[in-house]
């Protein structure tokens, strides 16, 4: 990535959002997860259920909080550093926003307090609900939110005015609809439930290898694994939904992503390990295991995927397309509005604006496509190209550590099934070091899509060097800098209040009415502070 400010402003957004997405995995899965948990304490009626709740919900409240402060920085990005992009496409990228904070966000901030403050004050069916509708409000986000993505991967139910040289909504059912938005959605909020489930289980591991909480733990274990393993399945399921869908509308990302360079008969084979040089577009190495790309990518023996190769040829003929695009759009607004456009003219401008974005990916070589020469037009089909090894690397660790999480949860769910949850230590040391792979993954799958996207903001539409605002390279290089700072600081400081809570762990309680304070009971108070001073 170049430094300079495109390169530095997309290395920004790239921090604060992997930054940012360390929180919401766990916030989708925990909510989830105390849910089914206070589900069984309201079936039952045990203390020991509502305990359990209560406790992973303050751990839920901690990330919550965190994952809450640095997601507002993101949304003021698109204005200071994104302004063509807010111009270009905001009518269409802003709605989705719009509605995530409107509905789905105050949604969730309103039964976020009322599932804390409301235990003495709610009945037990009502908590229910509230915890429930928590949980809704926080995938809700993650629907909306991924809506805005998904078409910026595949931009549907939009068309560009020549006027305004703004992305107008045609059909906002497209928006929502949009096939690689819903894969996407429930491929991540899968995701995050597989963080939940192995953060449940790693904690609960680490109190039965401390002898402490047993029951709490087991209980928990038991959730988490079952949970966790259809979780972990599911995110296998629709990652192959999202592969496919790739082939449909993102050749070039999955042509990266399997750093194939030349197209490859039918069925495809997926390159196992390699090493990828794209310089020289080969990769050194490669293990290859025959047929299983296709099946993936095509569902067919008989359908090939394209090559980068003779997909930088297309993008050049795509190039040369957008320029009579382009030609057109400035003829139709040198007419200024003030009369009819030639019937001729529009024509032209229609049967080439699907490829005008691939006229502007010139903009960073010439100020006016139409004066390019060959070299530059090479230069720009050659752009199409995202960074391969990153993109190579980053899906094998994702579908390697993904493998990994069925094996571990099944063998949770096993032992859970036969009572034998603390058999065998070595296993709950295993589940203790596991904990921080599920964000490994889910960073790898973000790198994945996000990067596989570029050069595009939005895919073949809107190219990321024309999007960029345009401010001081000083400007960004500071702000970077003082968002590093102050996110490392929120990540410390979420360390520091969760390992508190869990060393702490859960307060016994017994079971008491609606409205009345529910004291420690059966404890004296050297018991009760005794696993706030514990420091194992």
């Amino acid at each position: 990535m170049d430094l300079d400010v495109v390169g530095l402003s997309r290395l920004q957004f790239a921090l604060t959002a992997l930054y940012h997405f360390l929180f919401v995995p766990l916030t989708l899965g925990l909510s989830m997860v105390i849910a089914i948990m206070e589900t069984v304490y309201v079936m039952t009626g045990r203390p020991i259920w509502r305990q359990m709740t209560k406790f992973w919900g303050v751990l839920f409240g901690i990330n919550f909080a965190i994952g809450v402060s640095t997601g507002l920085v993101m949304e003021f990005q698109f204005g200071m550093n994104w302004s063509y992009y807010s111009h270009y496409v905001g009518d269409v990228f802003g709605a989705p926003l719009a509605i995530e904070g409107l509905m789905a966000f105050f949604l969730e901030a309103t039964f976020v307090g009322l599932f804390f403050f409301g235990w003495d004050r709610l009945s037990k069916v009502q908590h229910l609900v509230v915890t429930w509708l928590t949980a809704i409000g926080t995938n809700f986000s993650a629907l909306w939110i991924l809506i805005a993505n998904g078409w910026m991967q595949n931009p549907v139910g939009a068309s560009l005015n020549p006027q305004t040289m703004r992305m107008e909504v045609t059909d906002f059912g497209a928006v929502l609809a949009n096939p690689v938005a819903q894969a996407k959605f429930v491929h991540t909020v899968s995701a995050g439930y597989v963080v939940a489930a192995l953060f449940v289980l790693g904690v609960s591991s680490w109190y039965l290898l401390k002898g402490r909480h047993a029951e709490l733990a087991k209980r928990s274990m038991t959730v988490a694994a079952s949970f966790g393993l259809a979780a972990s399945l599911s995110v296998v399921v629709l990652g192959d939904e999202s592969g496919y869908l790739a082939t449909e509308h993102q050749h070039m990302k999955l042509a990266a992503i399997e750093a194939m360079w030349d197209t490859q008969p039918a069925p495809a084979a997926f390159t196992a390990v390699g090493f990828p040089d794209q310089a020289a577009r080969e990769t050194h190495y490669a293990i290859h295991i025959p047929w299983v790309m296709g099946l993936i990518g095509t569902r067919s023996i008989s359908s090939e995927i394209p090559g980068i190769n003779d997909l930088v040829k297309l993008a050049e003929v795509r190039v040369r397309q957008g320029i009579l695009a382009y030609d057109a759009l400035e003829q139709i607004r040198a007419l200024g509005g003030k009369g009819p456009v030639p019937a001729e003219l529009q024509a032209k401008f229609e049967e080439n604006s699907k490829v005008l974005g691939y006229a502007l990916l010139l903009k960073r070589y010439v100020d006016d496509p139409r004066q390019a020469t060959e070299a530059q037009i090479r230069q720009a089909a050659n752009d199409t190209v995202p960074q391969v090894a990153p993109l190579f690397w980053s899906f094998r660790v994702m579908v390697g550590l993904g493998i990994y999480f069925i094996v571990l949860t099944a063998v949770f769910f096993w032992l859970s099934a036969r009572r034998r949850l603390d058999a065998y230590p070595w296993l709950l040391k295993v589940a203790v070091w596991s904990i921080p792979l599920p964000w490994i993954a889910a960073e790898a799958g973000w790198i994945v899509a996000e990067l596989g996207r570029q050069p595009w903001a939005v895919e073949g539409v809107l190219p990321t060097a024309v999007a960029v605002s345009n401010i001081g390279i000083q400007t960004v290089l500071a702000t970077l800098l003082g968002f590093v700072v102050l996110y490392s600081i929120l990540i410390v400081v979420e360390m520091k209040l969760m390992l508190k809570a869990i060393r702490k762990g859960p307060e016994l309680e017994t079971e008491h009415a609606p409205g009345s304070h529910s004291p420690l009971v059966g404890a004296t108070p050297a018991m009760r502070t005794a696993p706030m001073i514990t420091a194992e």
